[in-house]
């Protein structure tokens, strides 16, 4: 029976930092009320030329390299991100032709903050069904350029990344166990981005009332957050007859620490099993899983047949998870 198998990793993040400190001298806020609440210090800020599309090809080329492959070998490409550099084509087309992954197909995925497990779940599929054998799948978000610098409550949260891994087929046990995606669109409005799309296309009105920023209920963003994270941890581990105890790394989005945590706490983690880089990136989105599993790849947290739970919440709402067997 084929199986999916991360075989390589890879991340990328803008050179430029903005502090806490930075943003005190642009809006009302200080490093002390954004860390508490937040638990992030400084974020990432793509240059102003600076593209989706740019920061997923930094990302997919240093997995490429460690995978072996040549990205000729690939031949399907899925890119998850809200903020692609433009509606038509997709960024994942503008990534196969820098690349010159001639012979693979190529799309967008929007689930929001889920969009990097939604990928994987589908990236799992095709490898599942023989169709597909070499998959690159990048989560990728530019969210500045849609954050309103002005809003104290969004501006503090986002950041700008990159992360890609390279998947392929296998039969061992060392596979991607079970992918779950979920979703409630009733909750839509809690975190959106009203503005651009054929309900608010771009004119001069809708730029005048800032439609084109992100907006979000902090509040109930953070209770539905918390709530559905703790049944789907669970419920995830439970299908795969896996105990908490057997885990040896948990990955969550990083949105927020106090969500983290209340998502460790439910499992029975200590928090030294969590990979946590928050507070250096911020929010960034469908980007932020891929990067912070690099990071534990890199830095030796995570070792053959290590058992590794990723989580997210989103905007859709969506929410996902994955467990793998490294």
């Amino acid at each position: 029976m084929l199986r999916a198998k991360i075989i390589a990793t890879g991340s990328y993040a803008p050179a430029k930092k903005l502090t806490n400190l930075d943003l005190e001298k642009m809006v009302d806020t200080s490093d002390e009320w954004i860390t508490e609440r937040t638990g992030i210090k400084e974020r990432r800020i793509a240059g102003e030329k600076q593209t989706t599309s740019d920061l997923a090809y930094e990302a997919s080329k240093i997995a490429l390299k460690q995978s072996g492959l040549k990205a000729k070998d690939i031949d399907l490409i899925i890119v998850a991100t809200v903020t692609g550099d433009m509606p038509m084509p997709s960024t994942a087309c503008l990534l196969q032709n820098r690349l010159e992954a001639k012979k693979a197909a190529a799309f967008d995925i929007n689930a929001a903050c889920s969009g990097f497990l939604y990928g994987l779940s589908v990236a799992e599929s095709f490898i599942k069904a023989g169709t597909h054998k070499k998959i690159l799948l990048v989560g990728a978000e530019t969210l500045s350029k849609f954050t309103d610098w002005k809003d104290r409550t969004t501006c503090v949260l986002f950041g700008d990344g990159a992360g890609a891994v390279i998947l392929e087929a296998t039969e061992g046990e060392n596979c991607i166990l079970s992918t779950h995606i979920h979703s409630d669109g009733s909750l839509w409005e809690l975190l959106n981005l009203p503005g651009g799309g054929s309900k608010n296309p771009p004119t001069k009105e809708s730029i005048n009332k800032g439609l084109h920023f992100l907006k979000m209920k902090g509040n109930e963003t953070f209770k539905a957050a918390v709530r559905t994270l703790e049944s789907l941890v669970t419920d995830t581990l439970k299908a795969n007859n896996i105990k908490p105890s057997q885990l040896s790394a948990l990955i969550p989005h990083q949105a927020n620490l106090r969500i983290i945590q209340a998502t460790a706490n439910r499992l029975g983690l200590s928090m030294d099993k969590v990979v946590v880089n928050l507070d250096r990136y911020g929010n960034t989105s469908a980007a932020s899983i891929p990067i912070a599993l690099d990071e534990a790849v890199r830095t030796g947290r995570i070792r053959k047949d290590d058992y590794i739970l990723l989580e997210a919440f989103g905007g859709g709402l969506t929410w996902a998870s994955a467990l793998i067997k490294w």
